[in-house]
């Protein structure tokens, strides 16, 4: 074992074999608590690829915390074969004890990599994964969900111009893939940018409640993908329909303000005209008023809220060889 050099995470030693946790201060709260990142590393014996797995980003954004917890309690992670797995099932752990987005002065961890030590609690979260996690890493699996009252259909997003991303996305088998531009400072954006590492963004659900499809998804995908890196013994038994691609997304905002219903939703195909919902005046002076469908496509995400306002984003279409005016992010991540 002397010439075996091994795995140096924030202080924690890791040989091959070995299995344990470390644990990275990011900050401080008022009351003296510390604002930490635990992270649990697995090593098989042989060597091999590195793969993060990640939720918490967004603290109210539970779908994935529940697959990397359920990958853990199945000790999946135990029986690799080759290479190492570390796990982060909660990042932003004061937004998930304040059922928040953010942390506590708004600020979205997902857009402050790749972070600095002196900076905001969110930009020091970013640093501590930045410097203490992602250099080891070969690919990172990011989960989220929709957010408030937004439903996303299972689906995984990778930058367009890595194919390495594209690759390992085909091979999580998520029943949808979004080829697109991240969002600005973004984890997936700032890790491919500063590190040269492929980052793929699962979502699935809305936050702060249970989708059993899109945790079930995820935690599949988890194993599929593992067993592709030739990582776990057991190779795809499922038969997968091939995925729905789309390399662009717009948004369906609402014309107007009203109670909300929709009558489409998504993972499903639309079409140009389509109705997709209405929306009704809760005062009962005016008609409702149909939610058409702007183009051919597929539905992505939908919204489950009741009440909206106007210029509320309702319905999220997904396309290929989009119109140049309207080539945009896809929202949420």
């Amino acid at each position: 074992m002397s010439d075996i050099q091994p795995l140096m995470i924030a202080g924690g030693e890791f040989f091959p074999g070995q299995s344990g946790e470390v644990e990275i201060v990011a900050g401080q709260l008022p009351s003296g608590n510390k604002v930490s990142i635990l992270a649990h590393v697995f090593r098989a014996y042989t060597p091999g690829p590195t793969v993060l797995f990640l939720a918490g980003i967004h603290g109210d954004e539970i779908n994935g915390v529940e697959i990397v917890r359920r990958c853990l309690d199945q000790d999946i992670f135990k029986n690799l074969i080759t290479g190492t797995v570390i796990a982060v099932p909660l990042l932003n752990v004061y937004g998930f004890n304040n059922l928040s987005r953010n942390v506590h002065d708004g600020k979205d961890v997902n857009r402050s990599f790749p972070g600095t030590q002196k900076g905001s609690l969110a930009s020091r979260i970013a640093y501590g994964l930045s410097k203490n996690i992602l250099p080891h890493a070969d690919l990172v699996v990011d989960f989220h969900t929709g957010g408030r009252g937004t439903y996303n259909y299972p689906q995984i997003r990778y930058n367009t111009d890595d194919a390495r991303a594209g690759a390992a996305a085909r091979s999580f088998g998520a029943p949808l893939i979004l080829s697109n531009r991240p969002p600005a400072k973004s984890l997936r954006r700032s890790a491919f940018k500063h590190l040269d590492l492929p980052v793929l963004t699962y979502e699935g659900g809305e936050n702060m409640r249970y989708d059993a499809l899109s945790i079930d998804v995820g935690i599949a995908g988890v194993k599929r993908l593992l067993q592709t890196q030739g990582m776990l013994a057991d190779t795809p038994q499922d038969k997968l329909k091939p995925p729905v691609l789309v390399t662009a997304s717009v948004w369906v905002r609402a014309g107007r303000a009203g109670l909300f219903q929709w009558s489409k939703k998504s993972g499903f195909p639309v079409r140009k005209g389509e109705p997709l919902g209405v929306i009704a005046d809760p005062r009962g002076k005016l008609p409702p008023k149909r939610v058409l469908c702007p183009r051919d496509g597929f539905m992505i995400g939908h919204a489950n809220a009741a009440v909206v306002s106007q210029g509320d984003a309702l319905f999220h279409i997904g396309y290929v060889t989009p119109p140049p005016a309207e080539a945009g992010v896809a929202a949420k991540e």
